[in-house]
């Protein structure tokens, strides 16, 4: 055992909390809004649901967590849960949720990972996987349906351990990816905080020569946002280059599906860079990714078909869907985070990667290190090689979500409200509402707001043709909107 059985607080009543709610990627809430019975209902719900579309599996249901100090406790109400409804729960510790999401998968069984991603740490959540890989919307809707159907509360279950197994699957499955010696000569810096990817980054970057740098180690839980490039958890970055001489630094976020990657001048190669090298990598034909990627992979990417998508991997695997019901080749998918979710079974390096529908950090900086060692080139290089846009995101948090939520609507829906909002950055000429409004102004410039589905903060991505055009944008937005709707940047 793993510590998977805890000591549990003591309850609020079994009910399920209206504060939870699904996401960008799984069901979220307050850790104390999970544990009151609502993890229990909510994994009862899941499986009744797959019982009901014959989606079950083999009767084995895996479980993993992050490093959260919430997430042991939340776990055993997850095997409970799945024991009370019959099946057998097996505990895989704290392993990546692609990690997770790859053994479950190989032994036909659903899945369930225990995470806020890179949300506060007071914060929760639930990611549900099918024996096929994530769940959809449509799913979503069906656990919903069958949560007055839940039961429980449940008795404490033990589950068997299979840690050992599940770690070794996901390490095999890139061993190699990096041949080894690509990597010798280089010098990069693995950012560990408390990341559950952090031991297996180490791992495979020293077996393909790497000298690796273990920095900053939490022992506590650390909320990493990858795409919050801004955050002071990220001022360390520069004299960790300078003093040991790093060629770069890798992370992710704290469930491992985000990757992070910083280059030897301490610029950070954005999440849709990281998703179109490994599109690149693996040979695609098709990219799904959604509106907030760069706006030049249709023309940059390299690939037959870009298919755009609201913001969250189920809108991805949708797409994903749609995609291969197409026929359209290879099918790799990708967030504007950096997240990878490889759609075929490819060969790359003569390694054999089986299909993993689910958002992956390790695959995209492999991917990256891979392409820059071959090309004999910095990771600072593939920016400028590749031609996309200089794009930069950030968030303000703290926001009131009903202010947040009036703010999206009127720029979307109000032409003057938006034509007197943007004098200060340029005039907008175009306007898509995927998923927020997302403005094209007069010089060609991207500005695009969107609540996050996960936290009380809004997102604010742009795009220029400069770096420095984006950083000023950029500030400009953050202001902006800060002043429209409150919180903290």
């Amino acid at each position: 055992m793993r510590g998977i059985v805890a000591t549990l607080p003591a309850r609020q009543g079994d009910i399920v909390s209206d504060k939870l709610k699904f996401g960008t990627s799984g069901l979220r809430g307050l850790a104390g809004e999970l544990l009151d019975g609502s993890a229990q209902r909510y994994t009862a719900a899941f499986l009744l649901y797959l019982r009901e579309v014959g989606k079950v599996g083999s009767g084995e249901v895996f479980i993993a967590r992050d490093l959260r100090a919430s997430s042991p406790a939340i776990a055993a109400d997850v095997a409970a849960a799945i024991a009370g409804v019959g099946l057998t729960p097996v505990d895989i510790g704290t392993l990546p949720t692609p990690a997770l999401a790859l053994h479950a998968m190989a032994n036909d069984a659903p899945s369930i990972m225990i995470t806020g991603s890179h949300i506060p740490a007071d914060r929760n959540g639930l990611k549900f996987y099918t024996p096929r890989g994530e769940i959809t919307k449509a799913d979503e809707a069906g656990i919903l349906a069958a949560l007055p159907k839940a039961g429980g509360p449940f008795p404490p279950a033990i589950p068997r351990d299979a840690f050992a197994q599940a770690g070794d699957r996901y390490r095999r499955r890139y061993l190699g990816l990096l041949p080894p010696g690509l990597l010798n000569g280089w010098r990069i810096g693995v950012f560990e905080h408390s990341s559950v990817a952090r031991d297996i980054l180490v791992s495979l970057l020293t077996r393909a020569g790497a000298e690796v740098l273990r920095l900053g180690r939490a022992e506590s839980f650390v909320a990493v946002d990858t795409e919050a490039t801004q955050d002071p958890l990220f001022s360390a970055r520069q004299r960790w280059i300078d003093s040991y001489r790093l060629d770069g630094i890798v992370s992710t976020d704290g469930d491992a599906d985000r990757p992070l990657v910083i280059d030897g001048k301490g610029g950070f190669l954005r999440g849709d860079l990281l998703g179109l090298l490994t599109a690149r990598l693996v040979g695609a034909q098709s990219i799904v990714t959604p509106v907030t990627s760069n706006s030049a992979i249709e023309t940059k990417g390299g690939v037959a078909n870009v298919r755009r998508t609201r913001v969250g991997s189920p809108y991805v695997i949708t797409g994903m869907e749609g995609a291969r019901a197409g026929s359209e080749g290879v099918i790799v998918g990708f967030e504007a985070n950096g997240g990878v979710l490889l759609g075929d079974t490819v060969t790359v390096n003569g390694v054999t990667l089986a299909a993993l529908p689910t958002r992956d950090a390790v695959l995209p900086i492999l991917a990256a290190l891979s392409i820059a060692a071959q090309s004999r080139c910095g990771l600072a290089d593939l920016t400028d090689a590749v031609g996309l846009s200089h794009a930069l995101s950030d968030r303000i948090q703290d926001v009131n979500i009903d202010k947040a939520a009036e703010f999206v609507r009127r720029l979307t829906k109000e032409t003057s409200y938006a034509a007197a909002y943007f004098v200060g950055a340029g005039k907008p000429v175009g306007l898509s509402s995927i998923d927020g409004p997302r403005f094209r102004l007069s010089g060609g410039e991207i500005v695009h707001y969107r609540p996050s589905g996960n936290a009380p903060e809004l997102r604010c991505y742009v795009e220029a043709k400069t770096p420095e055009r984006a950083r000023t944008l950029l500030d400009w937005g953050l202001k902006a909107a800060a002043e429209a709707v409150g919180g903290t940047r």
